[in-house]
């Protein structure tokens, strides 16, 4: 298959985007973690997945021309929510929460390697290709 790196890239954005949405929809639906939730956290997973899993995912399984900067722009905001979370929230953001923001983060940041290495594949098939016409 040529172009199995994004499909696992795609599928890997589906499930860490589903989890988020799973994360995000508990809280948002009123089940208490048993520690102290930051008001807009939930709303930011949530929001977060549903783009992973309908639009991030998409993009990077049908190859899509802006796959690899949506996939860089997800990594982006999600290191910036750690940023947040880790200098305006430090005493008080939760274990948990940190936890999953560097799962996302070291997700997203392999999804962005596969998509970079198909791309090279892609692209090196094309150039042996030209070079024997």
């Amino acid at each position: 298959m040529k172009t199995i790196f994004t499909k696992i890239a795609a599928i890997l954005a589906f499930i860490i985007g589903g989890m988020a949405v799973f994360a995000g929809i508990k809280v948002l639906l009123g089940n208490d973690p048993g520690y102290y939730v930051i008001n807009w956290l939930p709303i930011y997973n949530y929001t977060a997945g549903i783009l992973s899993v309908f639009i991030s995912a998409i993009l990077i399984w049908t190859n899509h021309k802006l796959a690899t900067w949506v996939a860089f722009g997800t990594l982006i905001v999600h290191s910036l929510v750690m940023v947040i979370l880790q200098i305006a929230y430090r005493s008080v953001v939760a274990p948990d929460s940190i936890m999953a923001m560097t799962i996302r983060i070291f997700v997203w940041a392999i999804i962005l390697g596969l998509i970079w290495v198909q791309t090279r594949k892609i692209n090196t098939e094309k150039m042996t290709t030209i070079s024997k016409a």
